[in-house]
This record gives C-alpha cells, sequence and structure tokens, in this order.
C-alpha cells in the first residue's frame, strides 16, 4: 500500500512495483514513502528507485498488513506525524498460500489482502478528510483487488461463518474471497463517503496477469506461469499502468465507486456489486478489527 501527501505520505507496496508507481508520480509534487515487513529490503528498493530518479521524493517505513498491531502503530505514527494524506493505493496482495493464520488467528489471505486494507484505511480517514477539506484538492483511495475475484467460493462469496475452517480451505477460493472483498470494500467506502459529503472517491481495479512471484507457493505452476508468462503476461511497468491511471488521471476526477480493468471502467462479478453484502463485510469488518 502507498499513501501520498503534498509534503510527504507513505504506504505499503510489494516492492515488484515501487518503483514503477514513483516513476507515476515523479513531478506531480507528491512524495511517497514505502512500508515493507523488511526494512532491508526497502532500503534496497529505496536505493534502486534513487538510482534511476535522483530527485525522488522517498522514505521506508515498517509495516506489516497482516498484524492488526503493527498496522495500528503505523497509523498512530502517521497521524501524529502532521503529514496530509491525498492519496492512498492499497496493493499488498498474498496469492494462494497453504492454510495458515495471521497473527490475530485470522486467516491469512482474509487477513492480509483485506483487514489490513480495511483498519488501515479506516484510522487513517479522518487525515484524509482534513487533508482533502484544507487543500481542496480530490482524495483517492484505490483498492488492488484482481480478476480472481471471479473465483471466491461459491454461492455465498464472503464465507463469514467459516473464515477459518481449515477442512474446507481452498487457497485459491479464499484468495478470490479476499479480493472480492477489496472490491466490496471500495464500493462501500465510496458510498459512505459519497454520503457524508466528502471530496474522496474510492475504486477498485484488475491490475492484469503480471509476471510476478504471487504463485510462489505453487512451485510447479509457478514454473509453468513464469515460462509461458513471458510470452502473454504483462511486464511490471505495464501492470502498474491501471493503478497510475486510478490514481492520478484527471479523467477519474469524481469517478467512485467503479471497478477499472486495463485504465477503462469495467464490470466486475454480480457478487461484487451486491450492496447487502456490502454492507454485511463491512460490519463483519468492524468486528474483526475492533473498530465497531
Amino acid at each position: 500500500m502507498w499513501i501520498f501527501g503534498r509534503k510527504g505520505p507513505s504506504g505499503f507496496s510489494a516492492c515488484s512495483t515501487a518503483e514503477e508507481v514513483t516513476k507515476g508520480i515523479d513531478g506531480t509534487g507528491l512524495t511517497a514513502v514505502v512500508t515493507v515487513r523488511n526494512l532491508d529490503a526497502g532500503k534496497k528498493v529505496k536505493d534502486s528507485i534513487l538510482k534511476d530518479i535522483p530527485d525522488a521524493k522517498i522514505d521506508v517505513m515498517e509495516l506489516d498488513l497482516s498484524a492488526m498491531e503493527s498496522v495500528r502503530k503505523f497509523a498512530s505514527e502517521y497521524n501524529s506525524s502532521g503529514l496530509p494524506l491525498n492519496l492512498l493505493i492499497n496493493n499488498a496482495g498474498l496469492m494462494a498460500p497453504p492454510f495458515m493464520l495471521s497473527k490475530d488467528n485470522i486467516e491469512l489471505q482474509f487477513a492480509t489482502n483485506h483487514l489490513g486494507h480495511f483498519l488501515l484505511t479506516s484510522l487513517l480517514l479522518e487525515t484524509m478528510k482534513n487533508t482533502a477539506r484544507e487543500s481542496q484538492k480530490e482524495g483517492r483511495i484505490v483498492n488492488l483487488s484482481s480478476e480472481g475475484h471471479r473465483f471466491a467460493y461459491k454461492p455465498e462469496g464472503i464465507r463469514f461463518d467459516k473464515i477459518n475452517d481449515k477442512s474446507s480451505y481452498s487457497s485459491l477460493s479464499a484468495y478470490g474471497q479476499s479480493k472480492l472483498a477489496n472490491i466490496l470494500h471500495a464500493n462501500e467506502l465510496a458510498r459512505r463517503l459519497k454520503e457524508e459529503g466528502v471530496e474522496i472517491t474510492a475504486n477498485s481495479l484488475h491490475p492484469g496477469a503480471i509476471s510476478t512471484n504471487l504463485l510462489r507457493h505453487h512451485g510447479f505452476i509457478d514454473g509453468i506461469v513464469s515460462y509461458i508468462g513471458k510470452y502473454v503476461l504483462k511486464n511490471i511497468p505495464q501492470g502498474a499502468a491501471t493503478t497510475c491511471y486510478v490514481a492520478l488521471h484527471p479523467k477519474v476526477k469524481g469517478v467512485s465507486g467503479e471497478y477499472f480493468v486495463d485504465s477503462n471502467l469495467a464490470k466486475p462479478s454480480p457478487l461484487a456489486v451486491d450492496e447487502d453484502l456490502a454492507k454485511k463485510l463491512w460490519d463483519f469488518s468492524l468486528d474483526l478489527t475492533g473498530l465497531k
């Protein structure tokens, strides 16, 4: 995830797209803080970015989105820093690992891909609202989902009563569930922000099939994908294009509660636009994060 402010921001991103997103904001006056679980790895990313973009405004902070304590610590530090917050990109991702629980005893994909983003967005939202009012500039929240949301558990999509059920766990369906949650979160957030009259938009997107290490937990499949992928998958700059478009392009001003693919509006699954499901997920997430 990334957080951007006119004076200084911060966020979390898979290191694979850090350089491309930074290049995307180069010249906008925004500052980026890459937040990572491993500070040493994060510093290497920073050095690599500065090598290509010497004038880039970038820093590194520690954040583990799978652990609520880490999320709360980061949010507290950011909110007390006095820094503005114009843009939030929620793009931490974990794909199809074997069944595991987070430090908070929640299935790891749901905890990392959805709850971490939900909690952090909620804790930073007041700062973002204040920035939008004071700067009179539209704030934007962008959730990276996936076309994989279509493979969430059938028929319910979100298994509220079986989030931690190891016996019926499917790694790919659980991934789809977490990506469906990303869209539902953005849609419900967009509805609430519009109702409140705040100049902040919330959208979700599919970055495209990108050649990264997301399938590292499936060695054989990962090997096949890596071999074939060089011919059919997007490279990292192409994969970051839709993220940069939704986050920065003037044509997206005022657009909220939408889903994008290849920098165009797209139609997600019927479950992804189910307003009752979105509200139920919101309340469920409040309970799990202790925000309710």
